[in-house]
């Protein structure tokens, strides 16, 4: 009764005030000079609020603006929901607009504005609404509640359809979380790393042992074990490099066993050179064969398990490298990392440490000038730039220099270590690319600075890198004695204290584990997913790792090239091949051809070989080098889908004569340097 008293008395202001307005209107009109004429009655000053009240609505101030609210409440889907919402044209001012419009205007306003007709049309829309999304909620098991009772929050200005829009995106995310929750638990079951080695299926059915060879540079160790493997009936070498991969599938071929030599195929990502009937294979790590039973394995460079991007094909090895022998060979820092394997993995574990054969010291004194340096001087920089910097200062002084870094290919750093090793070439210049895989007679090496871009910024080398470059220095049997030096003396400083450092050990928990294939398909049946980057993400945070001993990785490359990759209409299989193309994204032509072999894969149709260049001598030695670089990850694909990349005997050869344009630019630009250094003599 008092709600309706309160109303009636609502009413009867608001014909108090349409009674004033008419009065206002129709009032007595005062001629023109009669000053004692009645004058007009004025309207209420809240005579729009009145009339907004009396239909059950209010007129606010928020956020500098002046608007009309509805409050009510609905009863739908089994709920009893307030509101009080701004309809679609409920902001009738901004502040100081509505204070100057005067009471008439304010209301005549509202009445256009605020009827018994609107307010019955908002409370239908809410009560559509709030029936709706119920009924969406409670189909993932949600309570509605949660999220209706924004409806009657008072928060801004915004209109109700805007309002409804927030509560419906908060119910979407609600859902998305709830999915995730489920997706990540369903991909935990799914996967578990701590049965990771038992998926390489022969390895775990052999007896299999472990015999780790650790020792510094120039210690021998890897001469043991390919002793150990050419006296094998069977056997594979796993390196980190096509270049070690191609000088011991070389060094077997040109070896005996029983009279007879060694029969050996060489498979790398970019090349196979199969051999019928081959008792050995000399293959990079990340091409091993798990299923092909060997006596002998030989895993090189096994310190590189604690390797960010690529210690996850060292795990693999050493998991599932299918020999009764495992020789494990590289730094003693890898000690403690490879009995936790040899534990985890239940294998027999020896292990043979060998020490350097000829001594390596320091120079007395940092080398300071051009003219001291000397032959059989290798010169380290960190950067291609560098190199052909110092290659260019040093042939000045009329010494001839041969050139190696990591954007050359196998083949033109083989030619350019010969040129050294025959004397050909007085000093090597290179990057760190010389610290793996290349015997060369160093009698001293030379740093040109202690510190190397990091791909984010310059950081001060590790003790493991300058140790591991140092140590080329002082080859045995041709020298007796190794030397150490800086060319400035604050990398000489450096150097020595980073000599004199202990190496810290790979870690002996978290080896990292790369997906496959089988991975994300097994993620993908149980959480419907295909989008490789997000298959890839549920792989990295959402698969069980009990004990964290096995850790998923995934590169920052491979995880940029699937969110671009997954705009493509193509299946997940080749999605996830090529994210693995070995191509640079960072130079723009290489990244362009990655771009349209996927765009031609996801069409179905075969890529050509792009035009080729290398003949035209007006190319620069950085084209070619594209060049050969585009040719060889052409080949890579090509052994994977031959049907899309049909040309992998012809990119292959292309590679090759690419390779041998470097070469002979890089002769041509010593020989022009050196006829320019002699031209000034004279």
């Amino acid at each position: 009764m008092m709600a309706n008293n309160s109303s009636n008395s609502s009413s009867n202001d608001h014909n108090d005030s349409a009674q004033d307005a008419n009065a206002s209107i129709k009032g007595n009109h005062n001629p023109a000079g009669h000053d004692d004429a009645a004058t007009v009655p004025a309207l209420h000053p809240q005579a729009a609020d009145r009339h907004v009240q009396a239909l059950g609505a209010e007129i606010m101030k928020l956020e500098g603006r002046v608007m009309v609210r509805y409050a009510g409440t609905v009863d739908a889907a089994g709920l009893h929901v307030p509101y009080d919402l701004v309809p679609g044209d409920g902001v009738l001012a901004k502040t100081g607009k509505w204070r100057n419009m005067g009471p008439d205007k304010q209301l005549q306003l509202v009445q256009e504005r605020v009827t018994p007709l609107a307010i019955e049309k908002l409370h239908r829309t809410v009560c559509q609404f709030v029936s709706r999304l119920a009924e969406e909620a409670r189909d993932y098991r949600l309570d509605p509640m949660t999220f209706l009772q924004a409806l009657a929050v008072k928060e801004s200005s915004v209109p109700f359809d805007q309002v409804f829009d927030r509560i419906e995106q908060r119910l979407e995310h609600a859902i998305e979380r709830q999915q995730e929750q489920i997706h990540a638990e369903r991909t935990r079951e799914s996967i578990n790393l701590a049965e990771y080695p038992a998926s390489f299926d022969m390895a775990r059915r052999l007896p299999r042992r472990f015999i780790a060879v650790l020792g510094p540079t120039n210690s021998g160790k890897t001469h043991e074990a390919m002793e150990a493997l050419a006296r094998a009936k069977t056997g594979v070498y796993l390196a980190p490099l096509r270049l070690l991969a191609l000088e011991n599938y070389e060094r077997l071929a040109a070896t005996e066993h029983n009279g007879e030599p060694i029969k050996v195929s060489l498979v790398t990502g970019e090349e196979r050179r199969l051999v019928e009937g081959a008792t050995h294979v000399a293959s990079t790590v990340e091409m091993l064969d798990t299923q092909t039973r060997v006596d002998v394995a030989v895993i090189d460079e096994i310190q590189m398990l604690g390797d960010r991007d690529r210690g996850a094909a060292w795990t693999a090895a050493v998991c599932g490298a299918p020999a009764t022998t495992v020789y494990l060979v590289g730094a003693p820092e890898a000690r403690k990392a490879i009995e936790a394997l040899a534990r985890r993995l239940d294998c027999p574990l020896e292990i043979r440490l060998l020490k350097r054969k000829a001594p390596l010291a320091m120079e007395a004194n940092a080398v300071r000038k051009l003219r001291n340096l000397r032959r059989g001087d290798a010169v380290i920089a960190f950067s291609r730039r560098d190199v052909l910097m110092w290659r260019d200062l040093i042939t000045e002084t009329g010494l001839s220099v041969a050139t190696i870094y990591g954007n050359l290919s196998p083949e033109v750093r083989r030619a350019q270590a010969a040129r050294f090793r025959d004397g050909s070439a007085d000093i090597v210049v290179g990057t760190d690319a010389i610290a793996m895989g290349l015997n060369l007679p160093i009698q001293r090496v030379v740093m040109t600075t202690s510190s190397k871009y990091n791909g984010y910024e310059e950081e001060e080398l590790s003790a493991a890198l300058a140790k591991q470059i140092a140590g080329r220095a002082g080859r045995f049997g041709v020298h007796e004695e190794g030397f150490v030096a800086g060319y400035d003396e604050q990398t000489h400083y450096v150097m020595r204290s980073l000599l004199q450092e202990k190496v810290p050990p790979v870690p002996a928990l978290g080896f990292s584990v790369a997906p496959t294939l089988e991975h994300l398909n097994r993620i993908a049946s149980v959480t419907g997913e295909q989008a490789l980057s997000k298959l890839l993400k549920r792989f990295e945070h959402n698969i069980d790792v009990p004990d964290g001993f096995f850790t998923p990785r995934i590169t920052e490359e491979q995880s940029e090239r699937a969110l671009w990759l997954d705009t493509l209409p193509m299946p997940l299989a080749d999605k996830f091949t090529l994210s693995l193309v070995p191509i640079s994204s960072r130079i723009p032509l290489l990244h362009e051809a990655w771009q349209q072999w996927a765009r031609a894969v996801a069409r179905g149709k075969p890529s050509a070989l792009p035009s080729q260049h290398i003949t035209d001598h007006r190319r620069n030695l950085q084209e070619v080098e594209d060049d050969c670089k585009l040719y060889s990850a052409y080949a890579w694909l090509s052994y994977r889908n031959p049907e899309l990349f049909p040309h992998g005997e012809e990119a292959q050869q292309r590679a090759r004569d690419a390779s041998e344009t470097i070469d002979r630019i890089l002769q041509s630009q010593n020989a022009a340097m050196r006829r320019r250094t002699r031209n000034r003599a004279a």
